[in-house]
Parts: structure tokens; sequence; C-alpha cells
């Protein structure tokens, strides 16, 4: 316990450091709290703090008829209305607006955190500090997760190896940077990621199904995308109770089913619809784009899987000599060594469960009308960086001389994001600056 609790004490010291400037103020971006505020009020709806931060409105008109209609209007066809039911409405049919009507889109689960902040300070409370104290814990859970593939007999790595793959998913991915920020795009990574390692811990030989599902849904109401990270538990299960899994399996459904009704009564409530959290409502410059191709779309894919894997770093003549677009760079430059993934030395049972989760997992994220922006490296990919360090240790490739320079390159790399990003003036927000800005610009 002494080794989890320095795991935690090393995390809140080093994200506190690095978080230095912005422990004391409420972020630019506290849906959050704005949220928990308003629950705290008896209120689904909240009021923006301003009106560019990833908001949903939904606007309510009167009709030629008399009656009223909620939804909103069409970007990619001017002066037309579309319902909340999706009836699309004729401009000649509206007569005058009632107003508009602002919700947090993002699904709800990291606004309990915010509750004790709301309650202290309402809308003026610091979604910072919880923040940074889930990112502290993301430490000791990795290890927990790593030691149990060891006791499972699943991974050979050490304990001092296994120290060395914490590090790299706590400060050698883009999670170091998205830690220190605050704000809601952020904040939805570090409850995420805290879930996910919950889940993985759980649903190693199926060992825990009510945990695993409600880790799972705990993640899908934060991330939606982790929604299809079934695929662990489910072959796990098979794996170790063949024809008797659907056992396993109905335990673990019951707490996904239990936190899933209350969530699509909520959206229902505020949306009429039981899937819809609001993204498809967002006041965003690409609605054009998501009325025409929708939230997720093969038409998203060349440009997201570009961000993922293309982008790097610009060298520029003078200070601050180097540029990194809006896009950020791209995962192999930011965490290489997941590269030593793709070859392991061995594949324990569990191997194959784990690539088809991150292919799950992934392949939403690449057909998503958002690639990340604004961020220092692809952020998505935290949806599934924790199953790439548990391959990363079931592999069984040594963690020698390159694979630890890799790491380090790796903990530098996403030092200089946690430090520059949102700070010093540092130029990340650009379009057209380079031929990938272009090529990935919304």
């Amino acid at each position: 316990m002494r080794l989890y609790a320095a795991l935690y004490a090393i995390g809140l010291v080093v994200y506190g450091v690095l978080a230095w400037d912005r422990i004391g103020a409420q972020s630019v971006a506290p849906q959050y709290v704005y949220q928990a505020d308003a629950w705290l009020h008896g209120r689904v709806d909240v009021e923006p703090n301003r009106a560019d931060a990833d908001w949903a409105q939904v606007e309510t008109v009167v009709l030629d008829d008399g009656s009223e209609a909620r939804g909103r209007r069409l970007k990619s066809r001017p002066g037309w209305f579309r319902t909340l039911a999706g009836d699309e409405l004729a401009p000649a049919r509206v007569r005058q607006s009632r107003g508009t009507t602002w919700y947090v889109s993002f699904p709800p689960l990291p606004t309990l955190l915010m509750l004790p902040s709301a309650v202290i300070s309402g809308r003026d409370g610091n979604d910072v500090i919880p923040t940074l104290l889930v990112a502290a814990a993301i430490l000791p859970l990795v290890l927990l997760v790593l030691r149990r593939l060891a006791d499972a007999k699943l991974s050979q790595r050490s304990l001092r190896d296994d120290l060395w793959l914490v590090a790299t998913l706590a400060f050698g991915t883009v999670f170091f940077f998205a830690a220190v920020q605050g704000k809601v795009w952020y904040t939805a990574h570090v409850v995420a990621v805290a879930c996910v390692l919950v889940y993985a811990w759980a649903a190693i030989e199926a060992k825990r199904p009510v945990i695993a599902g409600l880790a799972l849904a705990c993640a899908a109401l934060t991330r939606p995308t982790l929604a299809f990270m079934v695929p662990l538990f489910a072959l796990e299960a098979w794996r170790m109770h063949g024809r008797d899994a659907w056992r396993p399996l109905v335990r673990f459904a019951i707490p996904v089913v239990a936190l899933a009704i209350p969530a699509m009564i909520y959206n229902y409530v505020r949306f009429g619809s039981p899937t819809e959290f609001g993204h498809s409502y967002l006041a965003v410059r690409q609605q054009a784009q998501i009325e025409q191709f929708g939230l997720a779309s093969y038409h998203y894919l060349a440009r997201n899987l570009a961000v993922a894997f293309t982008l790097l770093p610009e060298l520029v003549n003078g200070p601050p000599w180097i540029q990194i677009g809006g896009h950020g760079l791209a995962l192999w430059f930011t965490t290489p060594i997941f590269v030593l993934a793709l070859w392991p030395r061995a594949k324990p049972p569990i191997h194959r469960a784990l690539w088809v989760t991150v292919a799950c997992v992934a392949i939403p994220s690449l057909m998503y009308q958002n690639s990340g922006w604004v961020q220092f490296g692809y952020r998505f990919s935290l949806d599934y960086a924790a199953f790439l360090v548990m391959l990363l240790a079931i592999g069984e490739r040594p963690l020698g001389r390159v694979a630890k320079a890799l790491i380090a390159f790796g903990i530098v790399v996403n030092l200089f994001g946690a430090i520059t990003f949102g700070r010093f003036g540092w130029k990340y927000y650009r379009l057209g600056g380079n031929t990938y800005d272009v090529i990935v610009a919304h």
C-alpha cells in the first residue's frame, strides 16, 4: 500500500506543479461546474459563460399554427428549422422565436466530481483541483492493472518494468497535458482513463463482473466511445468460462443497464431522445457538416487518420522556433514506445482481446466529426492508451536501453506539452500554417 500511496503523491505533486498557475482559479471551460450548480438548483439547462465553448443549444419557436416546437435552425439549409423529432420545417412555418435553451452536451458523470465545488462556490467552483485529484490516481491504478496481469500469469514483467510502464501512461502520453488543464474536454479524458483502468483491472480473467460493468458504464457516461470496450470483458469471460460465460456477462450487464436507464431519461428530458446527449446540437463552426454527414461518418476518416498518425512539429525561423498546429502531434511521435506493441515476443491469451478492444474503441473516434482540436497530441488516443500499455506489458519485449529511451523521449515531449499548452502565448491554434493544417481544417 505504501508504494501505491507514494505513486498517488508523486502524481499529485507533478501534476500540481505543472498546473501551478491554474490551481487557484476556475478554468475557461467549466461546463461540469455549471451543470453541477444547475443540478443543485433543480435544473438541467445552464447559462453559458461564453458561446464558443461547445455548448448545446435548443431553440423554441412558434409555428404558423400557433404550436411550439423545439430544435435548431439549420446552417446547411438557411431558414429551415429541424425539430427534436427530426422534422424539417420550411422557413414560412416559423413565426417567431421564444428563445434558446443551453445545455452541457458532454455526458454527465464528471459532473458528480464537481458537486462539492459547486456546493462551496456555486458557478464559480474550481474544476481544476478535482481534475488533478483524479489524475493523480492514474499512477496507482496503472500499477494495479499491471500487477493484476502478473498475478494472472499473463505478464512476466518485474515490478521495476511495471513502474516504467506506469510512467509511460502517466507522463509519456498526452494524458500529461490533459491532466493539468481543467476545462471540460480534458477533465473528461482524465475521468475516462481512471474508469478504463478500473474496468481493465476487473475485466482480467473476468474476475469482477459487477465492478467491470459499473466501470464501463461510468466510462461511457464520460466518453461515449468507451461503450465499445465491452470485448475485453466478454472475451475474457468466454476464455475463462466457455459456455457458462453468460453467468458473468449477466452480472456485468446489470450495473450497465442500471446506469443507462437514468442516463437515457436525462437525455430524453433535454433533447427528446434517449440516445442524444447533446453533441448534435453543438453551437460550433462545423454545424453544417454535422447536419450533412452526421456526428460519425466515413467522410471524416481521412482527416482523422492524418491527425492521429502524420502530424509533426514544424521548425520556424525565429522564436519560439517550433510550431505545433492546433490538431497536435501524431500518436507515434508523442508516445513512440507504443510502436513496440505491434511486434510482441509473446502473445498470451489476453492479447487478442486487448487488440479487439483497441480497435472497437479507436474506430468510432476515427469516424467522428471532430479530430480533437485544439490539442497538443491526438487526445482521443487516451480512450485506449491503457490497453496499449497492457499490450506492452504482456508482449515480453525487454525494456532495454532502446525501449527506455523511447519512454524517456515520450516523457520529454509530453512534459513540453504540459508546460506550454495554453501558456506563454504559444500558438497551437492556427489554420493554414502548413499543409497538414489545411488538409484537416474544420
